[in-house]
């Protein structure tokens, strides 16, 4: 078993972005059919995930996953950039530090991109 580095909340965003992400896209094609194909796909691709994210996305996901697109990208997108910035932040600091001036500057751009 993958051992867990993240707290309750770092996993409940990670739920809350991938979950989510496969709500929003199949709530922005709303035919029967063509949503049911994104939430199958999205579903499969969640429960395929290994390692810690796998053992992550397997837990419940506690946000509520309907409504309007709008509603559902105020809850999505949040938790994407929260995801995404955890993510460059680790990798910055992986070499047991603080990120480099040139890494700082990438984490700052990939910042203002998911704003």
């Amino acid at each position: 078993m993958t051992q867990n580095t993240l707290n309750s909340q770092e996993e409940q965003t990670l739920r809350t972005a991938a979950h989510g992400v496969v709500a929003l896209l199949a709530a922005t094609d709303p035919g029967a059919i063509s949503s049911t194909r994104a939430g199958m796909a999205g579903g499969k691709a969640i429960t395929s995930a290994t390692g810690l994210v796998g053992h992550v996305l397997a837990g419940k996901a506690d946000v509520k996953m309907k409504g309007s697109v709008a509603e559902l990208a105020d809850k999505v997108l949040p938790a994407l950039r929260r995801t995404i910035d955890t993510i460059a932040q680790a990798a910055a600091e992986a070499h047991g530090g603080a990120p480099t001036p040139a890494q700082a500057e990438t984490i700052r751009k990939i910042s203002a991109a998911l704003n």
